[in-house]
């Protein structure tokens, strides 16, 4: 226990007393960040064996900090998981600026200030880099974006067509 985050710091320890083999390929982690909790936890890709809680905390603010505290606990480094988790754990993983912004897409250079061009363009320049100074990027990333999965409901928004 850290700073408020319960959370499992021997996966492979873990997995050997629930009698699972792991193969971190046939794993995902899903993040899921409220303003009252977080929650990881990780799912088989082919849903054959059951869901393995790695972390959980309450009461913690949904924070970049947090979300690192999560990645570094759990030894995220070493095992490479694919993420799932809504657009705001995806940005806070990619250290992006969290409120109002301007740049605020972690795919695209998407500018929501820019009012006028919201309706009548519809390619955006994809997002060259992640470097912390530049367009709403505050931290650097925790996660590649090459290990991120959208959601099913990002899917039917045609979100994926960016990627």
């Amino acid at each position: 226990m850290e700073r408020g985050l319960v959370a499992c710091t021997d996966i492979d320890v873990l997995m050997q007393t629930l009698n699972i083999n792991h193969i971190p390929l046939d794993w995902r982690l899903f993040i899921d960040f409220s303003k009252l909790s977080l929650k990881a936890v990780l799912l088989h890709n082919g849903n054959t064996l059951p869901s393995i809680p790695v972390g959980h905390s309450v009461y913690n603010k949904e924070s970049y900090e947090y979300m690192k505290i999560l990645m570094e606990a759990i030894n995220y480094d070493k095992f490479k998981w694919q993420i799932c988790g809504d657009l705001k754990v995806i940005a806070l993983l990619h250290g992006l600026q969290q409120g109002f912004t301007k740049y605020c897409c972690f795919i695209c250079e998407w500018d929501s200030r820019a009012l006028s061009l919201h309706y009548s363009r519809k390619d955006w320049p994809a997002r060259k880099s992640l470097e912390p100074g530049n367009m709403n990027v505050e931290n650097h990333p925790l996660a590649e974006l090459s290990k991120i999965l959208l959601l099913s409901m990002h899917l039917k928004l045609g979100l994926t067509k960016s990627l």
